[in-house]
């Protein structure tokens, strides 16, 4: 799969919808690529990209999926590389002891969590999303890698909002983005 197909996809398959979840934020319906089989595994297979190296071998122990449609994308990837999927989600849904980070969303505040066991130390960790737009998730999200002694290897998206400039955020962790706005 070229990326000339995910681009045929994606402006195929994905959707904008006007003030949503409010005015004037311009949202990215990805529902209708996750129902094209074929779409959804050529989305699956380029993210999965991020978490292997030049001869095509895995070099992550985990896929991180973040809160809530990076579970969507992230999981598959898992399996595609052959890894454990762990997710991160909002405050209070996880039921055993966590690690926490409370940031700003480009528009909201939260918190996130990730189960103290889910990572060992020295683990590698691919991280997979939909979007990446302030960082601010993302940036959470390898904290509570940090917290757990594990390493961030790479970030994964679909979208990278660059008006949003996340990419700073990140430090030097590499960024794959399927497509740049």
């Amino acid at each position: 799969m070229t990326s000339s197909d995910i681009d045929r996809y994606f402006d195929a398959l994905i959707r904008d919808i006007p003030d949503f979840p409010k005015p004037g934020v311009l949202f990215k319906d990805i529902t209708p690529l996750l129902a094209d089989h074929d779409a959804f595994t050529a989305t699956v297979q380029a993210l999965a990209a991020a978490g292997r190296d030049e001869s095509g071998a895995t070099v992550v122990d985990k896929v991180i999926g973040m809160e809530a449609r990076g579970f969507i994308l992230a999981a598959p990837v898992a399996l595609a590389l052959g890894v454990g999927f762990v997710p991160v989600r909002k405050a209070g849904k996880l039921p055993s002891a966590t690690y926490a980070v409370s940031y700003e969303l480009e528009y909201a505040q939260a918190t996130l969590e990730m189960h103290t066991d889910a990572l060992e130390a020295g683990d590698r960790v691919l991280l997979v999303d939909d979007v990446l737009a302030t960082g601010g998730t993302a940036a959470a999200t390898q904290k509570l890698v940090g917290y757990a002694g594990a390493t961030v290897q790479a970030l994964a998206v679909l979208m990278e909002l660059s008006f949003l400039h996340g990419r700073e955020v990140l430090g030097q962790t590499p960024l794959l983005a399927l497509r740049t706005l």
